[in-house]
């Protein structure tokens, strides 16, 4: 039932959102990928292919070393079955990525029954998911970090899985799993060291009553990594067309280039606008702390302590272990080596679902004490009430700014997230703004322009093709009529300010007309 509510929700509204910064290059990515894969296998139909000489090569390409298993299947399905039509595009896109999240949910759920033993218990964590405003709205359109969230999770499944049984088809579906993530982003290795610790953690347990995992031969779990490392590695070359030529070196180039990615952008944080290497080691802390729901952020500090103390009283559970490990080492990495950050902390969205596991261990903690200790009733009692109250207003919320979730804060004052950090960073909100002077100005022919132009471009390719006729983006120093503007300046050399637009009570566009 809760599935298919799920899915009957994300058909209400997946075409409800726009277009985001990256999706026009992602897509591009794709179709290089399309191309390059068309002239290994079919040659002469690739060539046939109206759209075959616009699209660049991947020798050369400047993305060429990015992961396309998702964008590569939807490339082709956008030549299948959207008819080189913008708008069918996308909205196909935005069901895709849904649909992938819904199978992302779908893992956290089966994560949870193995962690709780209780499939209501289990329930809870994807209830959580649902209900996080900013994860809810990238669901439609994050086709990197939400369909990576949802391969790492399911990697960390069939990890749980294997670990427990390390039968001959869980280490080939763990292998699977693992690779998926791993040509999605290739930061998709974490899955591997994941596996290798947990193991070896499994494999303490002979000697050790910390943990509790089957009592297996050391050898059963030393043929399943080296099987579990030539399945991950063969899927991971057949999943990722960059790497058909030259395996190693392509990998090394593509591993190399990720830890100096060369992002040209700024992040406005605190109130000052900072390069993505010029960050402080608080950046990601603070980003979690502040879009995350506050109950969950609570409760999941309470599941680390929990975990915590049974880990020292000899009691912890490897599942309990790695869940902390999900969360602290990918973010002890980051700051560790000074990596390069940018647009909040969305890439380090695949540790939400770990945090989100912690939570439930936290409440399942409070519901324990409130049952077994009487004199902490009370406290736990008010501590509920007021979470619950918390969660429903955040649900309310998320109605109140559909669809325009994204720019959710949790605990900050509007003025505050307003003045000190990045907002619509995505651009969403431009499909609304032009939706909005369409309707309210007939003319034939519209000139508008935005410091970011690209965010026009890509918002009115979901807009109807007659609606897209209607317009024409300029560059800013160009002769226009409206200006739009996803922060307001003080400037009246803009024009007159003629609309704003809010998600709740945050202004996140502003339009202005000459």
């Amino acid at each position: 039932m809760f599935f298919g509510l799920l899915l009957a929700l994300g058909l209400l509204v997946y075409r409800d959102y726009g277009v985001s910064t990256d999706e026009v290059v992602h897509h591009l990515n794709g179709m290089v990928n399309v191309k390059y894969i068309g002239q290994r296998l079919a040659p002469e139909l690739a060539r046939h292919q109206a759209s075959y000489a616009s699209i660049p090569d991947l020798n050369g390409y400047v993305d060429n070393d990015h992961g396309v298993l998702f964008e590569a299947p939807v490339a082709v399905l956008s030549l299948l079955l959207t008819h080189h039509d913008s708008r069918s595009y996308y909205f196909m896109r935005h069901l895709l990525i849904f649909l992938t999240f819904v199978g992302g949910t779908w893992a956290l759920f089966q994560l949870g029954r193995l962690c709780f033993q209780d499939w209501r218990w289990a329930l809870l964590g994807p209830l959580l998911l649902i209900a996080s405003p900013r994860f809810f709205a990238e669901a439609f359109y994050n086709g990197m970090d939400i369909v990576f969230m949802a391969a790492f999770t399911l990697a960390m499944y069939t990890l749980v899985r294997m670990a427990q049984q390390p039968s001959f088809g869980r280490v080939i579906l763990h292998g699977l799993a693992s690779a998926a993530a791993i040509d999605v982003r290739i930061v998709g290795l974490l899955t591997i060291g994941f596996t290798l610790g947990i193991v070896g953690l499994v494999l303490v347990q002979r000697t050790s009553s910390q943990l509790t995992a089957p009592r297996l031969a050391p050898t059963a779990y030393t043929r399943a990594i080296l099987l579990y490392l030539a399945f991950t590695l063969l899927f991971m070359v057949l999943g990722w067309p960059y790497l058909w030529e030259d395996p190693l070196g392509n990998f090394s180039m593509a591993l190399a280039r990720m830890s100096r990615f060369p992002w040209m952008g700024r992040n406005f944080y605190f109130g000052q606008y900072l390069r993505g290497s010029e960050v402080p080691w608080h950046y990601v802390p603070v980003w979690i702390f502040i879009t995350t729901p506050l109950p969950y952020t609570i409760a999941a500090i309470v599941g680390v302590f929990s975990c915590g103390l049974a880990f020292l009283r000899g009691k912890s559970r490897f599942i309990d272990l790695l869940l902390i490990g999900w969360v602290l080492v990918p973010l002890a990495l980051i700051i560790a080596l000074h990596s390069s950050v940018y647009n909040g902390w969305r890439h380090l969205y695949f540790i939400y679902p770990a945090l989100l596991l912690l939570a439930v261990h936290g409440i399942r903690t409070l519901r324990y004490l409130a049952v077994h200790r009487r004199a902490w009733r009370p406290v736990v009692l008010t501590i509920a009430l007021t979470a619950g109250l918390e969660v429903g207003r955040t649900i309310v919320r998320m109605i109140q700014m559909h669809p325009h979730q994204q720019v959710y804060f949790s605990v900050l004052p509007t003025r505050v997230a307003e003045a000190w950090f990045d907002r619509d960073y995505w651009g969403l909100s431009y499909r609304a703004g032009l939706e909005w002077i369409l309707a309210h100005d007939s003319t034939p022919l519209l000139v508008v322009t935005s410091p970011r132009p690209d965010l026009i471009y890509n918002n009115s390719l979901i807009l109807p093709a007659a609606q897209r006729q209607r317009l024409r983006i300029v560059y800013p120093d160009q002769k226009h009529q409206y200006l739009l503007i996803h922060y307001a300046p003080q400037d009246s050399s803009l024009g007159r300010k003629i609309h704003t637009l809010y998600a709740g009570d945050l202004p996140i566009l502003t339009i202005f007309r000459r």
